[in-house]
């Protein structure tokens, strides 16, 4: 097995040769902002978890940044904000009403013990040579999870994606989204109002940056990157109303759900990303929303790629004006029950 204990929650060469490619793709994307002249000056501000993998994707990303900007030293440079990052961990909400609530993931665990789920079973088992009631869920998922890390790391075939076809495959795939539904994302509402510290960050930010200043005050800094995990960017997904289903994914829906646009593999890859990129225009500053570098148009706003600055913020007005941490984190309700309209 070339899989250690040692590497558990590591970045492997391959994720820091990614984080690093992205950075050149947005420097080129945006050199205003992300350009050699910025990077230059030291005028990117670069937040992180404390993780010790988003520690190391900060540092490929500076690394990616300067290898596009011509600059052979590397002088690391960024802050710590699990208070942003990994707000998830202080709402207790969050966490006694979902991570530690086993109720909160019924589905996903009536899925598990579903006909869908036997019949992979039943599938592997016989390809093994073993009786069905000696494959769990969780080995079948161990199995999965190794065909798709070597795959992924390795740039292997593994012999592990022997055991499935494409059909086992979208099962397995859909036990990993409802997981993700139901416990990060759209399935209770104090998923997403766990991000309001981001949410609320992230439209300071592009505020102070939209604003008019007078000549004499200092201009802020071109752009803010901050480096967290999937758990950090399917809530604020979720807040923003994006890849909502008409009809939620639940345990009884496989079958009507093969259209959904609730895909993690898709929304939260591998160095998955979140652009919001605001742009002087003469009616006034004009927001983009960009998922993992692809357009994205804000729910209601469906008209423009880049709607006024203005609109947007219009168009949240509930969050901006609510969306209070304390208050949704430490008060009664908890998260126990289903999602709520915001």
């Amino acid at each position: 097995m070339w899989y250690t204990d040692d590497m558990d929650g590591e970045l492997v060469h391959k994720g820091r040769e990614d984080m690093r490619h992205l950075a050149r793709r947005l420097s080129l994307l945006l050199p205003s902002l992300l350009g050699e002249e910025p990077v230059r000056r030291g005028r990117v501000q670069l937040l992180s978890s404390s993780k010790h993998r988003c520690v190391s994707s900060v540092e490929a990303f500076q690394e990616g940044l300067h290898l596009q900007a011509h600059l052979s030293h590397v002088d690391y440079s960024h802050r710590v904000d699990d208070q942003l990052l990994r707000s998830f961990e202080r709402c207790p909400g969050y966490v006694e009403g979902v991570e530690k609530n086993h109720t909160a993931l019924a589905e996903v665990h009536k899925f598990r013990d579903g006909q869908e789920m036997d019949g992979v079973r039943t599938k592997v088992a016989d390809k093994l040579g073993l009786p069905g009631h000696s494959l769990t869920a969780d080995l079948l998922e161990a199995a999965f999870f190794l065909c798709s890390y070597e795959l992924a790391i390795k740039s292997q075939h593994s012999p592990w994606c022997f055991l499935f076809d494409q059909d086992d495959a979208q099962v397995l795939e859909y036990k990993l989204d409802l997981k993700q539904y139901w416990k990060r994302a759209h399935g209770h509402a104090i998923n997403s109002l766990s991000s309001c510290p981001l949410f609320h960050h992230i439209f300071r930010t592009l505020d102070k940056a939209g604003r008019p200043r007078r000549s004499s005050e200092a201009s802020p800094e071109p752009a803010s990157i901050l480096i967290g995990h999937a758990e950090t960017l399917l809530p604020l997904l979720a807040l923003l109303g994006l890849y909502k289903d008409q009809a939620p994914p639940t345990a009884d829906n496989y079958h009507a759900q093969h259209g959904r646009t609730f895909r993690t593999s898709k929304i939260v890859p591998y160095a998955a990303n979140v652009l919001f990129v605001l742009y002087d225009c003469q009616r006034g500053p004009r927001l983009q929303l960009l998922v993992n570098e692809t357009p994205v148009r804000f729910p209601g706003l469906w008209a423009e790629d880049a709607p006024l600055y203005r609109d947007v913020r219009a168009a949240y007005r509930h969050l901006l004006d609510g969306c209070d941490f304390h208050k949704e984190c430490h008060g009664a309700h908890g998260g126990r029950g289903p999602n709520t309209e915001l």
